[in-house]
């Protein structure tokens, strides 16, 4: 998690130092497309200390508390802090940054409440993406088909079902294809330093984690977070009647 960290807080505090006065018309989003006459009305010259000090501050509190995050708690919880923080600090800019506007008009109202509108949506859009990707994917089973439940489940028919193992660790990784990863967590498609595809329903740490293949060599692995790994493992050996 450090190097997503440090690259999006340098991000931040590199932005802090790319506007100013000369380039703001130019460089600075809601400025430059203003007219002469509403520029006129904006104070330009103390708006860019608010703006890079919003900047800064945002980039190094979002490290600091990031890391904090990281290691004392989780990658799962940095990371969702890392995603949420900017949009709720910058939902506090705009709103701050009404008060540079000598007299604010309806439109510069109607635009800030716009502004503000569309990052509450992106803020619910990720917290509801985060609960379903962060949600454990829970295995069923009948006499026809094994069911994981939940984002980039799947559907296995017993027949088509090769083996299931036990396994002590992941193959390694080499890059997502479509999916979610987040610290431990990781779902989706992803291909191994092997080249080989493979679908990963990983929910936590643990280990062993169960290994699913099909007869067309699709693997499938898994790891739950909430159920022991082993019981899930003899019960559907048990439930499937494979030796």
């Amino acid at each position: 998690m450090l190097v997503p960290i440090l690259i999006l807080s340098s991000v931040f505090i590199l932005v802090a130092f790319s506007v100013n006065e000369t380039n703001a018309k130019y460089l600075l989003s809601g400025y430059n497309t203003m007219s002469e006459e509403e520029r006129k009305n904006f104070d330009i010259k103390s708006y860019i200390p608010f703006f890079r000090k919003f900047h800064i501050f945002l980039g190094i509190s979002l490290f600091v508390i990031s890391m904090l995050l990281n290691y004392f708690i989780s990658s799962v919880v940095s990371g969702v802090f890392m995603t949420s923080y900017p949009i709720l600090a910058y939902l506090y800019f705009i709103w701050k940054g009404n008060r540079f506007v000598k007299e604010l008009s309806k439109k510069q109202h109607r635009v800030t409440y716009i502004a503000m509108g569309f990052l509450l949506v992106i803020l619910l859009v990720i917290v509801y993406a985060f609960k379903s990707s962060l949600s454990d994917n829970e295995m069923r089973v009948d006499s026809q088909q094994i069911e994981i439940t939940g984002d980039y489940g799947a559907n296995i028919k017993i027949s088509d079902l090769k083996s299931i193992e036990l396994l002590d660790k992941l193959p390694e990784i080499s890059f997502k294809s479509n999916g979610f990863a987040l610290g431990n967590i990781k779902k989706g498609l992803f291909k191994t330093a092997d080249d080989e595809n493979v679908t990963l329903l990983i929910n936590s740490n643990q280990s062993p984690i169960i290994l699913l293949t099909t007869y067309a060599n699709q693997k499938i692995y898994y790891s739950s977070k909430e159920k022991s790994n082993e019981d899930i493992y003899r019960d559907l050996r048990l439930k499937i009647n494979m030796k």
